[in-house]
């Protein structure tokens, strides 16, 4: 499942042409998706088009899609994603008279991929950089053992050679003491080469050899280790800055793991060697050292403090390493104590740290507060066992932006989001383009999306180039977008043509809408989302009435409307827009209910019964009778106006058709009563009492309540007849 993992990243990039091309409807994307792991332990390569004997196998590989669909379609409880994966089996099923060609196609794509996968690696580097596993500029196990047996190594050509130096000594001790006697033995004949001191001499020297062979070997060893260890400590140093890399990225929604054991333990294994490896120990970065939490002295707590800093002292802190003297913000309680956790890793967290005043920079043009980047310096100086000279760590954070209001929180907010998405590793603070391509523009969307509202369920092609029409404000629909620079100024300064805030700010309230009421809705794919009433048109005009989508709304902030193909007054057809719903709107009722109060919708788009997919959305009960008898009062939502009634009384007068008094929908902003909005997306009828009571009104939900009314025919009621009405209800 690696290879679909990377693609998972590489998608985005890619233009819909050639998604087209690599997913064709014979093996669509939904099968790759779905069934990756499966289709990854699997051996296409083997299969070539002339080995006809071959079928019998892409048979049974046939087979096994076929029941893995089924299989999936019959667990998941999502009734649009298991009538996809019913209908994609079903359309599997025609490769039964060409089982070979299926396996062909899959291997050519899984090719393709690898394809994509290798040129994206140098053409786009970001991808390359977060397909790639998170451990794998780590130093490996393999690395690490290969320089702990270099080390011992090392050990046992020490040992040797004090062993073989003892034995020297003890040869030499012996052959200076047998110099002297031996001497006049030389004399009556005796053969040299076989006495004592001429085997002692050649034990001395046999000894020597091995010494200095061994000594070589040892030096060799040693040089060997040193690459090995500068191997395993630059892993170690470029995993600490990917990490960091991947805490930056985070902000915008790509996935991070926090936790630091597997770093901490490869620096512990390779801080362990002996001295006469570490020869290249200065070349450790501090934050090596600072990983090493269970080798720092006991003592005295270790004490770190948070300063803030401009964006320019963070760039001199990079470039020249000038420490920052002039405070320019005053920091409230900015120390915290540095911490061991149970995981054998430190940490310090600061509480109740604030900003009591700032000093800003001059700004130029048109530059806003909320552009204005400081950052947060923390410093600390630790001692690690055995080491004599204490470590100063210092570090700075990713930027920040100070606001004194919350009504600066989102343009701030597109300041950090613009900065994290688009700045490279081990840049200069924090000089971050100014244009960027659209598809990393879509990418970050796309990751910023799915974190804030916490769903799994992507953008599709047809959301990306919505998003792409509105932020460069070209309504046509065809166009390919990939390859366009997005400026800062498109993303969140000049306003949308025609509409009083930014494309930023405009999505920011789609993500606030989306998480706080349609988390659901969208993760079950029964939203389509983003999509231009140009597209709505194209994909609806074919579709019976009755049919309908969730799109959000184009026109305003933090909205979702209902788009249904409605019959024409010439007999045709038209595609009409809901008002609406925000998430005012939605608090007070939901967006299930609201499409069962609607009769006219009936089909999701394409085709399926509105019931069968939003029935798990509807709460509404059947209203119980109080204990006082009065039955409970509900909203309902409906569409357009109706007339109050149908007695021989209102049909007399035409006007009526067009003055309805309506529920009270706290949702509508369009009414300018002070009291409550009159919404005609919302009705309760109030009938007029004949007889007698002339004059009253009823509430039709409880005919045993009556209250005085004008005649609604006169025209719609005032606001002070309808406080007399409230009243009556209050009363």
């Amino acid at each position: 499942m690696a290879q679909w993992m990377q693609m998972k990243q590489l998608i985005p990039y890619l233009a819909p042409q050639i998604l087209n091309q690599l997913y064709t409807p014979s093996f669509p994307l939904d099968v790759r998706c779905y069934l990756a792991n499966w289709i990854e332990e699997q051996r296409w390569e083997d299969f070539e088009p002339e080995k006809v004997d071959q079928e019998s196998q892409a048979v049974s590989l046939l087979d096994q899609i076929i029941s893995c669909l089924q299989s999936l379609a019959g667990q998941n409880p999502n009734v649009v994603e298991r009538m996809r994966l019913q209908h994609i089996s079903k359309n599997m099923s025609m490769f039964r008279s060409q089982p070979l060609q299926l396996v062909l196609t899959v291997r050519d794509v899984l090719r393709k991929e690898r394809e994509l996968l290798s040129r994206a690696s140098t053409q786009i580097p970001a991808i390359a950089h977060f397909s790639q596993d998170p451990m794998a500029v780590a130093p490996t196990t393999r690395d690490v053992d290969l320089l702990v047996l270099k080390v011992l190594d090392i050990q046992n050509c020490r040992q040797q050679i004090h062993q073989l130096q003892e034995e020297l000594n003890w040869e030499r001790q012996n052959y200076e003491s047998m110099q002297g006697p031996l001497q006049p033995t030389q004399t009556n004949g005796m053969d040299p080469s076989m006495s004592e001191v001429t085997k002692l001499q050649t034990n001395i020297n046999q000894h020597e050899y091995n010494g200095q062979v061994i000594a070589k070997k040892r030096i060799q060893l040693l040089q060997e280790a040193v690459t090995s260890l500068e191997k395993c400590q630059s892993h170690l140093i470029s995993r600490i800055k990917a990490w960091r890399w991947e805490q930056h990225q985070a902000t915008i929604g790509h996935p991070f793991d926090d936790n630091l054991s597997p770093l901490q333990t490869c620096s512990l294994m390779v801080d362990k060697q002996p001295p006469q490896v570490i020869k290249t120990q200065s070349k450790f970065s501090t934050t090596v050292r600072y990983l090493l939490g269970d080798k720092v002295a006991p003592g005295k707590p270790v004490l770190i403090k948070a300063q803030i800093i401009t964006e320019a002292q963070a760039r001199n802190l990079r470039q020249l390493g000038t420490v920052p003297s002039e405070n320019v913000g005053e920091l409230i309680n900015n120390t915290a104590i540095l911490e061991h956790t149970s995981s054998k890793s430190t940490c310090a967290t600061f509480r109740n740290m604030s900003i009591k005043k700032i000093k800003r920079a001059d700004r130029k043009g048109s530059e806003s507060v909320t552009e204005e980047k400081f950052a947060l310096f923390f410093t600390t100086e630790i001692s690690i066992t055995g080491c004599d000279t204490p470590y100063r760590i210092q570090m700075i954070s990713v930027p920040v932006v100070v606001i004194v209001h919350g009504s600066q929180d989102n343009n701030a907010l597109a300041t950090i989001i613009w900065d994290c998405a688009f700045s490279e590793p081990d840049r200069i603070p924090f000089v971050v383009p100014e244009r960027v391509p659209w598809k990393q523009m879509c990418v970050t969307l796309n990751s910023k999306f799915m974190s804030d509202v916490g769903t799994e369920r992507c953008f599709d092609s047809y959301n990306q180039h919505f998003l792409a029409q509105k932020i460069f404000d070209k309504p046509d629909i065809a166009g390919d977008y990939s390859n366009m620079l997005v400026s800062w100024a498109q993303f969140n300064k000049e306003m949308l043509p025609g509409r009083p805030f930014t494309f930023w700010q405009w999505f920011d309230g789609v993500i606030e809408l989306t998480k706080r009421h349609l988390k659901s809705y969208w993760s079950d794919g029964l939203i389509f989302g983003f999509i231009g009433k140009q597209h709505l048109h194209l994909i609806l005009k074919d579709r019976p009435n009755g049919t309908f989508l969730l799109r959000f709304s184009d026109s305003e902030i933090g909205g979702i409307t209902i788009a249904y193909v409605a019959p024409s007054e010439n007999g045709g057809q038209k595609i009409q827009n809901i008002q609406p719903a925000t998430k005012r709107d939605l608090e007070i009722r939901s967006l299930g209910n609201r499409i069962r109060d609607i009769d006219f919708i009936t089909h999701v788009y394409p085709d399926l019964p509105k019931n069968d997919v939003f029935r798990r959305y509807y709460t509404d009960n059947p209203l119980p009778r109080d204990t006082s008898g009065y039955l409970v009062v509900s909203i309902q939502t409906k569409v357009g106006v109706e007339p109050l009634c149908d007695s021989p009384q209102c049909s007399e007068t035409p006007q009526d058709h067009n003055s309805s008094l309506y529920s009270m929908d706290q949702g509508n902003r369009a009414s300018a009563s002070p009291f409550y909005s009159l919404s005609p997306h919302q009705q309760t009828a109030f009938q007029p009492v004949p007889g007698p009571l002339q004059g009253m009104y009823t509430d039709l939900s409880s005919p045993n309540r009556l209250f005085p009314a004008s005649n609604l025919s006169q025209g719609p009621p005032t606001e002070m007849e309808i406080q007399e009405i409230l009243d009556t209800f209050s009363d």
